[in-house]
């Protein structure tokens, strides 16, 4: 509908959008004592708990309430990989080698398998990088199925359960699916000998083939050392209202559009690229991190996968999260209060994007604000060299050991078998 006017004809929306201008003006004044400096948890700000999931769950320690074993594997399945390769220790998907190295020191660990809750099976599946830094999945399900073949071999832990009490770590695209197109993923599936074993995933969408029941979703990996390098001051005001870096159309491998990211990257752009309340390009900056610190809201759209690096950088850098990928799964899902710190936007509503943000009040604005600046919240969201209490290494065991104790019927009788070894695609089934 327009409103008329004796000069000119303009829409309710602009008018809308002409008023959050100088609301948002103000809306800095207030939020600025909010501004919040990320990575170093003990500074003095402003903060909200909320009983029972961000402040009781996120600070659980799980030391005492699980012992994990863990495989002495050959190195070919993990530090000679890693030493032929050393950017695997600073990409997305690096969870799997800071997990490993943490469970080695982990007080949770046991000498005597006898006595573990849980077996872990290192493999470092992610760490074939293409020139770019990319990760190769194509040998992953050859890899893993080598590694189970050897632990059932050498142990009799597997063969007891065929992997129920065993756990991986598997941080590609779509997980376990091993393929970084979701057409393709879904196609192979999760690999057919992981189907009893609990996945530690970075993917997690609801009704996905990618995604089995019980699988544990975690963070991907994000450089605590880099973020804290780019703190500025916790004063420092929130000027920017929405905040996108990246691609928004990936004409290399989607040349006719509206695959990748099922169009929602793209519907951003050209609804808002002229939109002075959107602060959004195809250029990485040097100050990514810190115009992060600056701004209120951080676009999190789905890529190719539905989860990005964007989330932990955001929540880190007390950016409310934008959170654009249908039906996805969050980190700790069911520790962490998204609905409360985020703001979710349906595919299908990136055009009103605009209209959505702005109709948020500024009290639940700051709100998000406050409970983003709760310190267990950041800490959650990291890998950091060495561990520290509350931080997503010790999330994921409190999510191993909330499925304890084991259900009976984890454990097989003599002579049963469940899973098929030589299901899947024949060029999975080849000597790695």
């Amino acid at each position: 509908m327009l409103i008329g006017s004796r000069s000119f004809w303009v829409t309710k929306k602009e008018k809308r959008m002409d008023f959050w201008k100088v609301g948002f003006l103000c809306f800095l004044w207030a939020s600025s004592v909010l501004a919040i400096g990320a990575v170093e948890l003990g500074r003095h700000q402003p903060t909200e708990r909320i009983s029972g999931s961000a402040g009781d769950v996120l600070e659980d320690d799980p030391v005492g309430r699980l012992k994990v074993f863990v495989y002495e594997l050959p190195s070919k399945y993990n530090k000679k990989i890693l030493q032929k390769d050393p950017r695997c220790l600073t990409h997305m998907f690096a969870a799997e080698i800071f997990m490993h190295r943490f469970l080695l020191s982990s007080p949770v660990r046991t000498l005597n398998p006898e006595e573990a809750d849980w077996f872990y099976t290192p493999v470092y599946t992610t760490c074939d990088l293409t020139p770019n830094g990319l990760p190769l999945p194509f040998k992953s399900p050859r890899m893993m199925r080598s590694a189970i073949q050897l632990i059932s071999s050498n142990w009799p832990y597997w063969n007891r359960t065929e992997g129920a009490d065993h756990f991986f770590v598997t941080p590609h695209d779509f997980g376990a699916c091993f393929h970084y197109q979701e057409e393709k993923a879904i196609e192979r599936g999760i690999l057919p000998l992981l189907q009893r074993a609990t996945l530690v995933q970075t993917f997690g969408q609801r009704n996905h083939v990618c995604l089995k029941e019980g699988s544990i979703t975690i963070p991907p990996y994000a450089p605590p050392q880099k973020m804290h390098a780019h703190l500025i001051p916790e004063k420092t005001p929130r000027s920017i209202f929405v905040y996108f870096r990246g691609l928004f159309y990936d004409v290399g491998n989607d040349p006719e559009g509206g695959y990748y990211a099922r169009g929602a990257r793209a519907a951003v752009w050209e609804n808002f690229k002229d939109n002075p309340l959107f602060d959004i390009s195809t250029e990485h900056p040097t100050t990514y991190y810190e115009d992060m610190q600056r701004a209120v809201f951080c676009l999190c759209p789905l890529g190719w996968a539905p989860w990005s690096p964007r989330l932990v950088e955001a929540v880190i850098f007390g950016c409310i999260p934008v959170i654009i990928a249908d039906d996805i799964v969050l980190p700790f899902a069911d520790a962490i209060p998204w609905e409360d710190i985020g703001v979710y936007v349906d595919e299908k509503d990136v055009p009103q994007l605009d209209t959505i943000l702005t109709s948020i009040p500024p009290e639940v604005i700051l709100r998000k604000q406050r409970l983003l600046a709760n310190p267990s919240m950041k800490q959650a969201m990291l890998f950091p060299q060495p561990a520290q209490p509350g931080d997503a290494f010790h999330q994921v065991l409190n999510g191993l050991a909330r499925k304890l104790p084991h259900d009976r019927s984890v454990f097989l009788k003599p002579g049963e078998k469940v899973l098929n070894w030589t299901a899947g695609p024949v060029g999975d089934l080849k000597p790695w």
